[in-house]
Formats: structure tokens, C-alpha cells, sequence
């Protein structure tokens, strides 16, 4: 972060009047948030504004008289929502093609143990990058057999493979990487690759182009997953089998094969995620080490309206609570640690609830398709 050029010399405010200016920056935000809601225009700008500037009056509060790095603060936010960002990319294609994923959290655990165990025994990060997608495949491969071709109810089927996960990564964490851990679980991380003069952008650079390969990985597959779903044929009947799988196969397209294979997709990408948490992050697995991930990307996939660009800004800001609560807690704020590890759990409530009856989910999501009959 050091690099970076300055454009402006440090600015001087004390606490109070920081808190007054970005609570009427909220204030301002808000007002016009709701006259666009009452005249029926969009009020994404408006109400971002508004959190932002409620978040920042609450920072600039909570932490009076002690420091706390902005560029620092933001860049943990997006390491923190790098795996949620790959769990909602995940979930928008199976939700898209009309499949219920709710082992997300499976998936990222289970190419997270994939991912750490084979770097570890390879000493290659690369390798247990690769091994990663095919472990998130492997999970999704049984979600789509048992949803499509048997037609097992998707949100119960979801949560016993988290279970199976949950169990099959615990007992061989305790059975094999815990008493061999130097040979199963030290595995080398990917180092942080800096962009000639895009790192060297104010605040800008140092979050998004001084990262490792799983964050450069991540940013190219949202790109490539906003293009291919709204402007490809393959997004059009992906879209189709969705929304309206009889239409789709009255016109030709085999919903249940395009299913079998979105799911699949969805699973390689989940995996790639996974992955950060061992060889993008710290390298060694832990028990449990997603901690809810999963289910806070499906939580993210529903703020964004299942669209990719919704589910990443979600996904941002519940790493920014996240990081928020962290950093408090470390500079030692007067609220009880207890209350600060709350606040990325009921921000991601907060955003469900607030949008219950707002939003609406494909139409054919979790229903499976039976040609010629019922569905």
C-alpha cells in the first residue's frame, strides 16, 4: 500500500464533526432514496449513498481517537467476500437453470480440504488450484443426479450433503491431518501479483490489483458470467429452462441435460473458491473453516436479485461487515466482542428480510421438470 501515488495530503476532522457530515450525507441520501421510490424511479444510487454514509458515520463514532486504515479496511472486506462472490456465482447458474443449491457450503468445504490436501503433498499451490473445481464438481455431480434424475426434494438434499461434507472433512481432519500434519496439511500459498501501474492507483490499487491468483480468477469469472448469461445463447436458454422449462423444450433445448451441465459448472466455480481458503489464503485446512459461508453467498444471491453484478455488491458489503466487526474488535472498542461478531450475521437477516416479497426468484427454481408430464 505504500506504493501508491498521492493525490491530496491528509486530511485533519475531528470525530463528532466527521459523525454530523456523513449522517447528513445518510440523511440527504435516504430523502432522496424515497422521493424515487414514491415517483417510481431506481433508487440504487440513492441508497447506496445512504449506507454508506450511515457506515461511515458509525465508524467515525465508534472509533474516535484511534486509527483505522480505509484502503486496509476495504481490502479485507473484498478478501473476506472473495469466497462468498464465488459461492453466489455458484448459486445464480443453478438457480438460473432452475436447480435449488443450497450445498454451496458443502462445495466450498469440501474443495477447500481438496485444495489444501494435494498442495500439501505436491508442495504445488497450482495443483491444488486444480484439484479444487473438480472436488465442487464432485458434490454438485450428486446434487444434479439426485435433484434432476430422481427428483429429490432440492433444500432437503442440499443440507445432507453439507452434513456429508461436514462429517467426511471432520473425521479425516482428525484421522489424517492432524496427526500427519507436516506431510497433509502445510500446503503453500499463491503470493500477491502486482499490476504494473494499476497498483500504484490511490485506494483503488492496492484492493484490487495487488492480489493473488484466485482474486484475478474471480473478477474474470464474474465478468465472464454477466457476458455469457444476458448476451450468449447458452444464458438465453439458460434463462429459459428458469423461467419456463416447457416453452424451452417445446423449441428444442433438453432442460434436464442443460441442467445436468449448469450444475456441474456452478460446482467448478464453487470449488475455485474453496480453494481460497487453503492455497489463496492460509494455506492449511481447518475444521469447519467455511463457518456459514455458503449459506451467507445463497443470502447474497437473494440481496442481488439473482444477478451476477447484485450478488458481488452484496457479497462486498457482507465482507465489509465483517472486516468492520474485526477491526473494532481489534483496536478495542468499547462494544462487547460478543455483539461485534453479530453484525455480519444480522446484516445478512436484515438484507433477507428487507427484500421478502421484493424480489422474485426464477419461476421453475427448485421445481423439477418432467417431460410430458407434471412439474
Amino acid at each position: 500500500m505504500n506504493n501508491e501515488w498521492v493525490l491530496i495530503k491528509e486530511w485533519v476532522i475531528a470525530s463528532a464533526t466527521g459523525a454530523k457530515i456523513f449522517s447528513v450525507i445518510a440523511v440527504l441520501a435516504s430523502a432522496v432514496a424515497v422521493l424515487a421510490f414514491r415517483t417510481g424511479s431506481k433508487i440504487v444510487i440513492p441508497a447506496a449513498i445512504s449506507t454508506f454514509g450511515i457506515l461511515m458515520s458509525f465508524i467515525t463514532w465508534v472509533a474516535s481517537g484511534k486509527f483505522i486504515p480505509f484502503t486496509g479496511l476495504l481490502q479485507g472486506a473484498l478478501l473476506l467476500a472473495v469466497p462468498l462472490i464465488f459461492g453466489s456465482m455458484s448459486g445464480l447458474i443453478c438457480e438460473r437453470s432452475g436447480v435449488i443449491n443450497i450445498a454451496i457450503e458443502g462445495q466450498l468445504l469440501a474443495s477447500a480440504f481438496v485444495s489444501g490436501v494435494v498442495a500439501s503433498l505436491t508442495h504445488k499451490t497450482i495443483w491444488g488450484l486444480i484439484a479444487a473445481p473438480i472436488a465442487g464438481a464432485a458434490i454438485s455431480f450428486l446434487l444434479a443426479t439426485f435433484a434432476i434424475k430422481f427428483s429429490v426434494d432440492q433444500v432437503i438434499l442440499g443440507f445432507v450433503l453439507n452434513v456429508l461434507v461436514i462429517g467426511l472433512t471432520d473425521f479425516l481432519y482428525k484421522k489424517l491431518l492432524v496427526p500427519y500434519q507436516s506431510t497433509w496439511n502445510t500446503a503453500p500459498t499463491f503470493g500477491h501479483i502486482e499490476l504494473p501501474i494499476l497498483a500504484k492507483i490511490p485506494v483503488i490499487g492496492p484492493i484490487f490489483f495487488s492480489q493473488s491468483i484466485v482474486v484475478y480468477l474471480m473478477f474474470a469469472i464474474v465478468a465472464t458470467i454477466t457476458f455469457a448469461l444476458f448476451k450468449t445463447k447458452w444464458g438465453l436458454r439458460t434463462r429459459a429452462i428458469g423461467e419456463h422449462p416447457t416453452a424451452a423444450d417445446t423449441v428444442g433445448i433438453d432442460v434436464n441435460r442443460l441442467r445436468f451441465k449448469n450444475v456441474i459448472i456452478a460446482g467448478l466455480i464453487a470449488g475455485v473458491g474453496g480453494a481460497y481458503y487453503t492455497v489463496g489464503s492460509v494455506g492449511a485446512f481447518g475444521k469447519e473453516m467455511t463457518a456459514g459461508a455458503g449459506f451467507i453467498a445463497l443470502a447474497a444471491l437473494i440481496f442481488g436479485k439473482w444477478s451476477p453484478i447484485g450478488a458481488v455488491f452484496a457479497a462486498l458489503l457482507f465482507g465489509f461487515a465483517d472486516n468492520l466487526q474485526s477491526t473494532l474488535t481489534i483496536i478495542g472498542v468499547s462494544i462487547p466482542s460478543e455483539f461485534m461478531l453479530m453484525v455480519p450475521y444480522i446484516a445478512t437477516i436484515i438484507a433477507v428480510t428487507g427484500l421478502v416479497g421484493r424480489v422474485r426468484a426464477p419461476a421453475a427454481d427448485g421445481v423439477p421438470y418432467l417431460r410430458g408430464g407434471a412439474h
